[in-house]
């Protein structure tokens, strides 16, 4: 330790440590923890999202919102999928890892008091008590907080009265901490409403599910507001032609001149050809990209724009739009014209995310069912020309077997991998699994092995036709993907 402040080494032997402790629902600890730090997770204002899919999504969207209204906006997500500062974001910047290192250097101290007092805060609780300090110090005007696995029982639920309380869709997940039926899972999501508040939750299909939302809400006296997809009109894609300088990282669409050719509607849906130039205009002779606007139109807003292009931001997208109206009812200074652009300059990686365009490579962090189904009908909304190559590892302790049967027969050719991670399936017994319902499942011996014969594949033995390698199941293994590709330039 120098000056005081723990060494990078040193932060991680103390996060190591804390995580032998596992997981732990409840409140104890981080209320010891916060005493500690001087609880000042009551001087923010936080918007609170739970859920079992679409939690990151929301939380960007409504971060680029509220950016764009002029607010400083911190945003606290997990898991880490790219690395452990993405979870903690300023304005879409992650925290510099001399902040973390002070941030945890007077957490640990905090951890050892509470060991007086038997209290031994987990790692999550850790993690979660140093995005609190972190915006405190940050003097950050609004914070989007994202629940782990729960709600009621979340270390994040020691929050008293968020602006909003935002429940994204309710599926079957982390039954061993949750319970095992919806009913349970819901009642343990609906935690975080509290008294006198407001609510925004994508409209369950289960009756029994909205039976328990409305009753919370109405014993707590919360104003509730669905989020309903089918109010989604007009429902298309847009083909945008980027024009950028010579590195493609800093492609943006701000200030953008459009050019729009309509074509004909088939079927709800249909594509637009849109020309945009970002930055300098003598830069626009450089490159020339492509990017699909996913886009349709929601009441009064008209037409909404998304960079994140899968098909379930949609309804991620109209729930950050409710949130930001129970925002604005409560005083927040925001138009519905920094809305739209706000969700139009909404990023999240991990999510339906492009690394590569020859062949094309996306990775997705579905890994239940219910982001499986999502994730189907991404892939029959815009890519049906594509032959689809799986990469697929997954942790054991997810219903595997439901996803394996929703995806597979997308599926041109597919690769298993085995996870880095202590709970992650062993890649044959997938194959072995996925074999019941493809006939062409190889399990390659590391995510290195298995994007490579991916791309072997697509450039050898698509015979002409569009490739594309589609990397899906654990948030765990997406990072090293990430990194493959960008360090081989595959």
């Amino acid at each position: 330790m120098s000056d005081g402040i723990l060494t990078k080494e040193e932060v991680q032997d103390f996060l190591n440590e804390r995580e032998k402790l596992g997981s732990v629902l409840g409140l104890n600890s981080i209320r010891e923890l916060m005493n500690e730090l001087g609880n000042v997770q009551e001087n923010l204002s936080v918007i609170h999202v739970a859920g079992t899919n679409g939690k990151g999504s929301v939380c960007a969207m409504v971060s680029s919102v509220l950016q764009e209204a002029g607010y400083r906006v911190g945003m606290y997500t997990s898991p880490a999928v790219f690395g452990r500062s993405e979870q903690y974001q300023i304005n879409g910047k992650p925290i510099l890892e001399q902040d973390f290192a002070e941030i945890i250097t007077d957490i640990k101290k905090a951890c050892d008091r509470t060991k007086e007092k038997g209290v031994y805060p987990t790692l999550f609780e850790v993690e979660t008590a140093a995005a609190f300090l972190y915006f405190y110090r940050q003097r950050c005007q609004a914070v989007l907080l994202e629940t782990g696995m729960g709600g009621a029982m979340d270390a994040t639920n020691i929050i008293r009265k968020p602006f909003v309380s935002v429940l994204t869709s309710i599926s079957r997940d982390h039954m061993k901490f949750l319970g095992n039926s919806i009913e349970e899972i819901a009642r343990e999501k609906a935690g975080i409403i509290k008294e006198n508040s407001f609510a925004a939750a994508v409209r369950p299909k289960q009756p029994q599910v909205r039976k328990i939302l409305e009753e919370v809400c109405r014993k707590k006296n919360t104003e509730l507001v669905y989020v309903e997809k089918e109010r989604a009109e007009d429902i298309h894609l847009e083909n945008v032609s980027v024009f950028y300088g010579e590195k493609e990282e800093d492609m943006h669409t701000e200030n953008v001149s459009a050019v729009y050719a309509e074509r004909e509607r088939a079927e709800g849906m249909h594509a637009e050809n849109v020309s945009v130039f970002c930055g300098e205009k003598e830069k626009a002779k450089d490159t020339e990209t492509e990017q699909n606007l996913l886009c349709f139109s929601y009441g009064d807003y008209g037409k909404i724009r998304l960079s994140m292009t899968g098909a379930c931001q949609i309804e991620n997208s109209i729930c950050a739009i409710e949130t930001a109206e129970l925002l604005r009812k409560q005083g927040w200074n925001i138009s519905r014209a920094q809305i739209r652009q706000g969700l139009e300059q909404a990023r999240w990686e991990g999510r339906f995310s492009r690394l590569c365009r020859e062949p094309l490579v996306v990775i997705d962090g579905a890994h239940n069912e219910d982001a499986a189904k999502k994730l189907r009908e991404t892939l029959k909304m815009g890519f049906t020309n594509y032959k689809i190559i799986y990469i697929i590892g997954v942790l054991a302790d997810k219903e595997y077997d439901k996803m394996l049967k929703i995806m597979m027969p997308l599926a041109w050719k597919v690769f298993t991998v085995t996870p880095n991670h202590s709970r992650a399936l062993d890649g044959a017994v997938l194959a072995e699994r996925a074999g019941a319902y493809h006939t062409d499942v190889l399990c390659c011996g590391t995510v290195s092995e298995g994007l490579e014969k991916a791309f072997a594949c697509a450039e050898r033995e698509a015979a002409g036709e569009k490739a594309m390698i589609l990397a899906f199941g654990s948030l765990s293994y997406l990072g090293e993907i990430r990194e493959i590709v960008r360090r081989n330039r595959l």
